[in-house]
């Protein structure tokens, strides 16, 4: 595997690392339509876990089967796909060395309580991972609940146990509990989850777009400095909160969207200095050929703005 410039330029500011998991995050970086730009599109699904399997598939009903998720994956040209233990399980061996895989190590469900009681039940063992082939582990943490630091010691445990079998740690960071809903996506509140994911010692960093609002129990005067007006300006606050870009950070593309807003969002991810898109429903939940067709837009789009 040749490497790109501009892939050791990232891969620079991760050398506390052991060279096994540079290696993972080189393959990662490197795979696809996207290899050796600097930027990723990941395809995450584990929606069904989350949400249920008739609110995520139902409109779309070849999604039911995991297969289906690899293929799209794997057509399209996409980075890597992250997904819970039994659905990597169906698809690693067909699709083995046609898309790179990501354990996601931890889940809840929508039939549990919620709010500051929200919590994530750890699904899988690294050795699973290991055993998959994948070249990563992914953990949801969620600043703010009554859980808050119990996550925290997981994903300390977890993410010792990963690198040392070289595999890299994502780290999904919604900050969530006794808040407002529009507190949950506000700049202050996303890039505060994205700081501490770093300080958690993520490699990749997944969080949900900032909107404009600033949640009222942060620091609000002091966000009356930082320019927030524009998706742009939002994510490079994001991106700075991640030690001063010295961390991949992801966006999610949250619930089913218009082509042209998730277009825009990735011209703004682009601008405000993001690596890239984790996006799941807004492609399993169109058909097939429009998945492919709105993903290769994507493609150009983060291709055009390295």
């Amino acid at each position: 595997m040749k490497i790109t410039q501009k892939v050791k330029k990232l891969l620079r500011n991760y050398a506390y690392t052991s060279p096994a998991v540079q290696l993972n995050l080189a393959r990662l970086l490197m795979h696809g339509k996207l290899g050796g730009s600097g930027k990723l599109i990941i395809y995450p699904i584990d929606q069904g876990f989350e949400h249920g399997p008739g609110r995520s598939f139902s409109m779309n009903i070849a999604a039911y089967d995991p297969l289906y998720h690899f293929k799209v994956a794997a057509d399209a040209g996409l980075s890597g796909l992250a997904a819970p233990l039994g659905f990597l399980q169906t698809g690693a061996l067909p699709y083995m060395g046609r898309i790179p895989l990501i354990l996601k190590m931890n889940s809840g469900n929508s039939l549990a309580p919620n709010g500051s009681k929200t919590d994530q039940a750890i699904t899988s063992t690294i050795n699973d991972a290991v055993q998959l082939g994948c070249i990563g582990i992914g953990f949801t943490i969620y600043p703010g609940v009554d859980s808050t630091y119990d996550m925290y010691e997981e994903l300390a445990d977890l993410s010792a146990q990963a690198q040392e079998r070289g595999l890299f740690v994502l780290v999904w960071s919604y900050p969530r509990g006794s808040m407002e809903k529009e507190d949950e996506t506000a700049l202050d509140t996303v890039a505060y989850g994205a700081h501490m994911a770093c300080l958690l010692g993520a490699h990749i960093i997944k969080v949900k777009l900032p909107t404009a609002h600033i949640n009222p129990k942060i620091a609000p005067k002091i966000y009356t400095s930082i320019p927030a007006n524009t998706l742009t300006d939002r994510v490079k606050h994001v991106v700075d909160s991640c030690f001063n870009g010295q961390r991949i950070v992801i966006f999610s593309g949250g619930q089913k969207q218009t082509v042209n807003t998730l277009y825009q969002d990735a011209k703004s991810i682009c601008k405000g200095g993001g690596q890239g898109s984790i996006i799941g429903r807004n492609c399993f939940q169109r058909p097939y050929n429009e998945s492919l067709e709105m993903l290769q837009k994507l493609i150009e789009i983060y291709r055009k703005n390295t």
